[in-house]
C-alpha cells in the first residue's frame, strides 16, 4: 500500500519537474518567438475499387512549387487500415510484412506524386472505412 504513495509521488514530482517553466535568466536581451505559418505542401488522397477485391491507390502529391523530401525512419513508406463500422481494426497492410530498419529519402519534384497501390480481399460484405497513411518523419499524413 506504501509502495503505490510512494510511486504515485515520483510519477507527480517526475512529471512536475518536467513541466516546470524554466529560470529566468539575468540577461537584458529579450526573447523573440517567432512562429511560421505551416504551408501545406503533401496532398494525399486515396482511391479506392471495389469489386471481389478492394483496390486502394494513394497518392501523395508535393502541391508546392519547390522540391520536397521526404524522410522515412524505415523502409515502410505508408501503411492501409481498413475499420468495420463500429471502428475496430479489420485489416492492415503492413500485417505480417517485414520492412528494412534503415532510414530512406524520397524527393518530390513540384508537382510530382508517389502512388502505392494494394488490394484486399475481405471476408465479409459490408461497410467499411479505409485510411491511408504516409509514415513520414516529416510530413505526415
Amino acid at each position: 500500500m506504501r509502495l503505490r504513495y510512494v510511486l504515485s509521488l515520483l510519477v507527480a514530482s517526475a512529471l512536475a519537474f518536467a513541466y516546470a517553466s524554466p529560470s529566468l535568466s539575468h540577461s537584458s536581451a529579450p526573447t523573440t518567438v517567432r512562429r511560421h505559418p505551416v504551408r501545406d505542401t503533401i496532398a494525399a488522397s486515396l482511391d479506392v475499387k471495389v469489386g471481389d477485391e478492394v483496390k486502394f491507390t494513394f497518392h501523395v502529391t508535393n502541391s508546392s512549387a519547390k522540391r520536397v523530401e521526404l524522410r522515412f525512419p524505415s523502409g515502410q513508406t505508408h501503411d492501409l487500415v481498413v475499420l468495420d463500422p463500429v471502428g475496430r481494426e479489420v485489416w492492415r497492410w503492413s500485417n505480417g510484412r517485414m520492412f528494412t530498419q534503415s532510414m530512406q529519402n524520397k524527393v518530390l519534384a513540384a508537382s510530382d506524386t508517389l502512388t502505392s497501390t494494394e488490394t484486399w480481399r475481405p471476408e465479409h460484405p459490408g461497410a467499411y472505412t479505409a485510411v491511408a497513411l504516409l509514415l513520414s518523419q516529416n510530413y505526415p499524413t
